[in-house]
């Protein structure tokens, strides 16, 4: 009955000319790249924050299994980088290479960029359970009110919702609890020079080095030692998980001492976490997704028009008059009829597939992780954790502070300065290697849903 239903749906999404769309759409989103999350322009190496593709690992207690150091001194590909560096950014040579002649490479950052020759099979209520989860939500009330003035600020300057952005921190470390425990630097030279041999090694290899050009001016610029930062596997940094391109483009001092740390400061987390969904697009005001009619007839709809595309591209309308349902009270549907949706699928092995329209917030959140299942799973911690907070009455019947104790930064940030001065890349002589940190306990990473 539900296969009969289904392509009844699709017989008359066919009549209004939405089932040439969908393959096409489907061939164009198929040929791309999981990497391809934030940026706006096709065939562009993308600088993703959360990098891709991540595998269902224990990022935040995996160690180094296998190094192979100083495979980076005398490397005419890495020679040619320095020397790239020296002429466009006024980096000293003969620092670089002393620089590089430290880095090891990784064979475990290597090891789990690799895709399985065995894809696992995607479930939704497994991933749902392992974000939703006590901790995480204990942690996020907790992050909550030990930042609830600085979590209020952002979204009176940016528009963001204290409840997407403590979704999103508690999504990635468990609100700077488990950050990543590689050397960045090595991670991200391995990725930048020896990517496996996938079919988007050139991409992947081009994006990575982008990520090390942008980590070494970084570090030069914040006087920080390269080899001294620890991150994920992809050289993700700090509490957001920013990938250094990232943090050059996104981050901002939120805390009031104008510099910029990641690692330590969650108010930067915070401050930059907001920035980065406003310039990606965040609708201040407007909702993440739309719950579709449970019955038979709507399903079937959301079946054959699910496309795996993130970005909006169904008008509600032509969705409604092919029967689908939305099931929100109160929804003005004569207002709200031109509106771009996308249909999101949420597959569990042995359950039928659920399934949920995403507006533009939604695809925001994909622009942080490509990942119908991590977009979703941040908006859905960061509801439990607000309606947690209401009912011990910290948060408004309108989710709004029932007390905001007053801001101890100024109400504005300070942007990076645009052109600091040069500074010579510190010898790693005299800043010995620290050694991998072993973390307490295994906790799963985001695990990108390639759709």
């Amino acid at each position: 009955m539900i296969v009969k239903l289904a392509l009844s749906a699709r017989n008359r999404l066919c009549t209004q000319n939405v089932a040439a769309a969908l393959s096409v759409a489907w061939c164009v989103f198929a040929a791309a790249s999981p990497a391809e999350a934030q940026t706006g322009a096709p065939k562009t190496p993308l600088l993703v924050t959360q990098a891709q593709p991540q595998q269902p690992v224990p990022q935040g207690q995996t160690f180094e299994e296998e190094i192979i150091p100083q495979r980076y001194a005398n490397n005419p590909d890495v020679d040619g980088f320095i020397n790239d560096m020296a002429a466009r950014y006024d980096f000293d040579p003969a620092a670089l290479h002393t620089l590089f002649a430290s880095v090891s490479y990784s064979a475990t950052a290597v090891k789990l960029v690799t895709p399985s020759p065995t894809p696992s099979i995607k479930n939704w209520r497994a991933y749902q359970s392992r974000f939703l989860d006590p901790i995480r939500i204990n942690a996020g009330v907790r992050f909550w009110r030990n930042n609830q003035a600085t979590l209020q600020r952002a979204y009176e300057e940016f528009g963001v919702p204290p409840e997407v952005i403590v979704g999103i921190i508690g999504v990635e470390t468990i609100y700077g609890r488990f950050m990543g425990n590689f050397r960045v630097l090595d991670a991200l030279t391995t990725l930048a020079f020896d990517y496996p041999n996938t079919p988007n090694r050139a991409d992947r290899e081009q994006t990575f080095r982008k990520n090390l050009e942008d980590y070494l001016v970084w570090t030069r610029d914040s006087q920080i030692d390269p080899t001294t930062v620890l991150g994920s596997y992809t050289g993700a940094i700090g509490i957001p998980q920013f990938l250094p391109s990232s943090i050059v483009q996104y981050a901002i001092s939120y805390d009031g001492n104008k510099q910029i740390d990641l690692r330590t400061s969650q108010a930067d987390a915070i401050g930059s976490v907001a920035n980065y969904l406003k310039q990606n697009g965040w609708e201040n005001g407007r909702p993440v997704v739309w719950d579709i009619s449970p019955d038979p007839g709507s399903q079937g709809i959301a079946q054959a028009g699910a496309d795996g595309q993130p970005e909006p591209h169904w008008p509600l309308e032509q969705l409604t008059r092919a029967g689908l349902l939305v099931s929100e009270p109160g929804l003005d549907m004569a207002a709200e009829a031109g509106t771009p949706v996308t249909i999101v699928d949420l597959p569990s092995p042995g359950l039928p597939t659920e399934y949920k329209l995403g507006l533009k917030n939604f695809y925001v959140l994909t622009r942080y992780n490509r990942s119908f299942f991590y977009a979703l799973a941040v908006y859905q911690l960061g509801e439990k954790i607000k309606a947690q907070l209401e009912a011990s009455g910290d948060l408004d019947s309108n989710g709004a502070p029932a007390s905001v104790p007053p801001p101890s930064v100024p109400p504005t940030y300070a942007p990076p300065a645009t052109a600091p001065a040069p500074m010579a890349v510190p010898a790693p002589a005299t800043s010995p290697v620290p050694a991998p940190m072993r973390m307490p306990a295994p906790v799963p990473a985001p695990e990108p849903d390639t759709q």
